[in-house]
């Protein structure tokens, strides 16, 4: 069952909020509804502080919800109470992370599809250009950034901020990184629920120190789920790039990549499509090109979805041995795979530009922690 904001509305139409005579979405009280599939989450600001008031609301949103539109949907209600006389600016200032430019999100709709190894190649891409960058692994439940940057075994220290005791990232190659990993053993699995998983993510992003960045990458974990929704309603993300093989399986998934950023309650532009493990050269034989997973499947997705395509990288041993040992593959001076990630790169920090320039910040999800990303500058 897919569920449709309209009705979502229009449910929210029959009930009124505690003390207020009009309708929820009349009054404004209904600030933010977002669905996905059979998932609705729906933001409710009301100006009765009790606790009853709070309860009676939420209850009464998902009675109004499973009766008018469907009786198995997964609802979320966030209500906040906020006086009348309580400006929005007030209300949302400091949700921003403030110093940091721009916030990418790097996704894929597929496991397994070199995502992690995408992301951390731009990252130092992006260093080697000049430009101060971040990661925050995302992946709450395979964290393999810290591995990639040769870091695993690194702690965040406290530094004191303003009287307010902050994690400092651990930095290497001129990257600033922040993993679930580097608090678990690595025989430990991390086996949270949602809720859970989302306030590791929260702690990692408003707990920590990042300073002035220019880019923060933010490493998704695959499909298009809790983790990814938890982000987007935290942040106001400036753009994704979606990373898929051109294999078909991988195609369909990096589809509904895609699709997750561009729905009407998202509404996150998606700044491309990088298609990895394009092709393979063997060493002994460099001018042949043998396409395993097919030819150019996510260039012709990138051409039928009307997204920018950013490049493509080859299937070659080397990045995975440079990410294994950690020090990513791009970091290989004067070679053709730091020309294809500098080159992916560019095009990347191109589009950030063309994003800026041409549309209005994002906005996070929910409204208590919207906010706008400048531009970047060349």
């Amino acid at each position: 069952m897919k569920l449709h904001k309209q009705d979502i509305y229009k449910a929210l139409e029959s009930i009124s909020a505690p003390g207020e005579g009009q309708n929820m979405v009349e009054s404004g009280a209904v600030k933010n509804v977002v669905t996905f599939a059979d998932e609705v989450i729906v933001d409710i600001t009301i100006n009765n502080p009790s606790l009853q008031a709070k309860k009676k609301t939420e209850v009464e949103i998902m009675k109004a919800i499973h009766d008018k539109v469907y009786e198995k949907a997964k609802i979320t209600v966030n209500v906040k109470v906020e006086a009348p006389a309580k400006s929005l600016a007030n209300s949302i200032k400091g949700k921003a992370i403030p110093g940091i430019q721009n916030i990418v999100a790097v996704a894929s709709g597929k496991g397994g599809v070199g995502k992690s190894t995408v992301t951390a190649n731009l990252a130092v891409t992006l260093a080697q250009m000049g430009f101060k960058v971040g990661i925050l692994d995302a992946d709450i439940y395979g964290p393999s950034v810290p591995i990639m940057f040769d870091v695993e075994q690194e702690r965040p220290l406290a530094v004191n901020i303003d009287g307010k005791s902050k994690m400092k990232p651990v930095e290497n190659y001129g990257v600033k990184i922040l993993s679930i990993g580097f608090f678990t053993q690595p025989n430990q699995a991390v086996v949270w629920r949602g809720p859970m998983a989302a306030k590791a993510l929260n702690q990692m992003i408003f707990d920590a120190h990042w300073g002035e960045l220019d880019f923060m990458l933010i490493d998704l974990p695959p499909g298009t789920g809790d983790i990814h929704l938890s982000i987007m309603q935290s942040l106001p993300i400036t753009g994704a790039v979606i990373v898929s093989t051109p294999q078909n399986v991988a195609l369909a998934d990096a589809r509904k990549g895609v699709a997750m950023f561009q729905q009407e309650s998202i509404n996150v532009p998606v700044l491309g499509i990088i298609e990895n493990m394009a092709y393979f050269t063997p060493e002994e034989l460099p001018e042949n090109k043998y396409y395993i997973f097919g030819k150019e499947g996510a260039k012709n997705l990138a051409e039928d979805l009307k997204v920018p395509f950013l490049g493509q990288l080859p299937l070659v041993q080397s990045i995975r041995e440079a990410g294994d040992v950690g020090r990513p593959a791009a970091m290989q001076t004067a070679t053709p795979l730091q020309a294809a990630f500098e080159k992916i790169t560019q095009n990347v920090v191109q589009e950030v530009v063309r994003r800026n320039d041409d549309l209005p910040p994002t906005e996070a999800i929910k409204i208590t922690t919207m906010a706008g990303c400048s531009a970047v500058k060349k």
